[in-house]
């Protein structure tokens, strides 16, 4: 089918394959149990694909969505044998999530006209943030772009530390202070020290703290409003990174970081270790916010843009 054209590299494309390989052996079992003994979708075959899709961590809603239009496919052609569900819950998924203005990316790529371009990273401890900013700026340094990430998750010297080896591997500048220091004057700094050597990409990392949620709500707004004194609108991107082996936990801290700050895209990590894959269909469907990367590994090249055309054809292989 002319949707599922090449779009990555080959070498892109097999990290993706088998990045997604749990999800997609786990989903496959589930299904070929699902239509065992069956030869046409009906009613029942339905009621078992619905279970598939949720305990998939596709997520209810979303799941509710696929099953309506996988019905209107039914009732158009009448007969559908399910050796063809396959192929119809592909096109299905893809053309959901078409409709979401999200996961057409095919490369690290950053509006030119905003310069220095601001991400702010939030997302609770342990989700792999620190790793997904240094992968960041390596793709974006490797792309040609001069990158400078601020320390501003000042609650945890490990965190600090930790950005401190990403920087020095990738050969891009820091800019932190004490464990313990004030988040946005670490923020104003770095926003300094961007502007001063002509950066084209600022990343600051922030701390990951989801207890309380008006502590970190009133925390971000002032990092934000005390780089608004440096780079105007600043910051441009507000990137949620999440946990995808952790399933619907990921809906969660979704649904609360997006109450705390606004949220304006997302990366999901950790996809290679866990059969829950599924949870970036949801998560794409449901927030309306721009899935922009994924991690299926552990190398610098396994962080990708999330491209829903070559992830539904990884997933559907």
């Amino acid at each position: 089918m002319s949707l599922f054209k090449r779009i990555f590299s080959k070498e892109k494309k097999e990290t993706l394959d088998k990045g997604l390989e749990k999800s997609k052996t786990s989903f496959f079992s589930k299904l070929s149990k699902a239509v065992a003994g069956k030869t046409t979708v009906d009613d029942d075959v339905l009621d078992n694909l619905e279970e598939v899709l949720v305990s998939s961590d596709v997520g209810v809603n979303t799941t509710l969505k696929i099953i309506e239009r996988i019905e209107a496919r039914v009732a158009k052609d009448k007969y559908l044998g399910t050796e063809e569900l396959n192929a119809i819950l592909r096109e299905e998924i893809a053309g959901l999530l078409a409709q979401t203005n999200t996961g057409n990316e095919t490369d690290f790529v950053i509006p030119s006209e905003k310069k220095p371009y601001v991400i702010m990273v939030v997302g609770v401890n342990g989700v792999g943030k620190t790793t997904t900013i240094g992968k960041l700026a390596a793709q974006f340094n490797k792309n040609g772009k001069k990158v400078v990430l601020g320390a501003a998750d000042t609650f945890r010297a490990a965190a600090i530390d930790q950005l401190q080896v990403w920087a020095d591997r990738v050969g891009v500048p820091i800019v932190k202070q004490e464990m313990g220091s004030d988040p946005a004057s670490v923020a104003f700094d770095t926003l300094k020290s961007a502007v001063a050597q002509d950066a084209d990409v600022v990343i600051i990392d922030t701390a990951g703290r989801l207890h309380n949620k008006v502590n970190l709500m009133n925390e971000l707004t002032k990092i934000k409003r005390v780089m608004q004194k440096v780079v105007e609108n600043a910051p441009h991107e507000v990137l949620l990174v999440l946990d995808g082996s952790t399933g619907q936990n990921a809906f969660e801290q979704a649904k609360q970081f997006t109450l705390a700050t606004e949220v304006t895209s997302l990366a999901v990590t950790k996809l290679d270790g866990t059969a829950k894959g599924g949870v970036v269909i949801g998560i794409s469907d449901q927030f309306q916010i721009p899935v922009k990367y994924i991690g299926v590994g552990e190398g610098v090249d396994d962080l990708q843009v999330f491209n829903k055309i070559e992830f539904v054809d990884s997933f559907f292989k």
